[in-house]
């Protein structure tokens, strides 16, 4: 006989949450709990990254009393079990990872295991199992950071993985929180296409499939949802942004390395004047162009302004119309593990970079161009066991938490299904 047991996944990138104590931190969970409440799950997982935030070191205990505030609250009352698994260990260096993944049983859930790394077998899931601290030595987790060789160029960052694994209602499931490494600079991420960035992705997130496919335990289908820092093609889009633009590349005198590109609007019937009636550098023309005293500011409009930390893009809303759903063609970085995984289609904008202005809750910064980088992906084998129901029911939800709320600079993404497996 068929079973349906009602999962929820979320992943949240939080590190805003501690770099901004209090100001959004009551309304990003209440969007939690809402969401809870309206899909009803049995099975919920919630897969963090970046707990503490930048400063870690000293905003780690807010992370403990926020994880303490979801297992106490009224609204997670009705599940009886849960398991908690926080990495804190910043003083571990070579180690440490800012990973925290939460699991919450419902009472209604009587056939639900975890698996022990130890002993190789599964046992019953029962009481509040709370891992707050070192992970090496809890047996049903596995942890690890990914090691300097898969971005030798970088600064050692807070990257990784963990994972643990369930049995529900005779389902075996691997459920692996992940979080891969960010552009560093924006100019080098549409230097090439595929990024230098893209290139990194894609060996620890391969190594990461490999790793909990590997013979050491016997292979499940798995779901992989985290951070990926997955980025939109940024060279094409780029050229794309571009094409009724003229394109100047502004570079250090020093140095001769780009500091700048800058898109400008082609000549129009405004009188405009160019850079070589003027007698000063590419670089001070820039200066003067941005300078909105300037007169020549009123004759040229900048279209795309990209420096390292630096994407402005004129006619930014595209990034929100339709959901972005005309970039989404340059969302390639997933299509290179169409070997092994599958995901939803996607129907809701760019997960990042947010204003974490509260007063701004579906602005993006101009830091960074807007990407899916927050994402639930699963082998094929696991996507056969989603429920995805007759005539037109909606039986899977793959959306972002809060996108009318401040959340920070990520808006969590969460897949709601039912899991269908069958009873013995």
């Amino acid at each position: 006989m068929e079973t349906f047991t009602d999962v929820l996944l979320v992943t949240a990138n939080v590190g805003s949450l501690f770099d901004n104590v209090g100001e959004i931190q009551n309304e990003w969970l209440q969007e939690l709990y809402t969401t809870v409440h309206r899909h009803n799950p049995q099975f919920i997982a919630l897969h963090f990254q970046e707990v503490g935030g930048k400063d870690y070191m000293v905003n780690m205990g807010h992370a403990e009393n926020f994880f303490r505030n979801i297992d106490s609250s009224e609204e997670m009352k009705d599940f009886d079990r849960v398991c908690i698994y926080v990495d804190n260990q910043f003083q571990a260096e070579d180690s440490f990872t800012a990973l925290g993944s939460l699991y919450f049983i419902r009472k209604t859930l009587k056939n639900i295991y975890q698996y022990d790394f130890n002993v190789k077998e599964f046992k019953a899931v029962s009481g509040r199992n709370k891992h707050v601290g070192p992970l090496e030595g809890v047996a049903t987790v596995e942890i690890e950071k990914f090691s300097k060789n898969f971005w030798p160029d970088f600064k050692w960052s807070r990257k990784g993985f963990m994972r643990t694994r369930w049995i529900i209602h005779n389902q075996g499931l691997d459920l692996v929180n992940v979080h891969l490494f960010h552009d560093a600079s924006n100019l080098v991420a549409c230097s090439s296409s595929p990024s230098i960035y893209s290139a990194n992705r894609k060996n620890a997130l391969r190594y990461v499939i490999n790793r909990i496919s590997d013979s050491r335990y016997t292979p499940l289908p798995f779901i992989v949802f985290g951070d990926f820092n997955f980025r939109l093609d940024t060279l094409s889009l780029v050229q794309h942004l571009s094409t009724a633009a003229d394109v100047q590349t502004v570079k250090r005198e020093c140095s001769n390395e780009v500091e700048k590109i800058i898109c400008e609007e082609k000549d129009n019937d405004r009188q405009v004047i160019k850079p070589s009636s003027v007698k000063t550098t590419a670089i001070s023309f820039f200066n003067l162009v941005q300078d909105s005293l300037d007169p020549l500011s009123s004759y040229r409009q900048v279209l795309l302004r990209i420096e390292e930390k630096l994407f402005v893009y004129l006619h930014h809303a595209v990034f929100q119309e339709n959901n972005g759903g005309e970039l989404l063609k340059y969302d390639k970085e997933v299509a290179a593990f169409h070997d092994v995984i599958k995901e939803e289609d996607i129907g809701f904008p760019p997960s990042y970079p947010y204003s974490e202005e509260y007063t701004k809750p579906t602005q993006y910064m101009n830091t960074r161009c807007p990407a899916w980088c927050d994402r639930i992906l699963m082998s094929h084998s696991a996507q056969e066991f989603i429920h995805k129901g007759e005539d037109g029911e909606k039986c899977v939800v793959y959306n972002t938490v809060g996108p009318r709320v401040c959340m920070g600079d990520h808006k969590p993404v969460f897949l709601f299904f039912s899991l269908k497996t069958i009873d013995h």
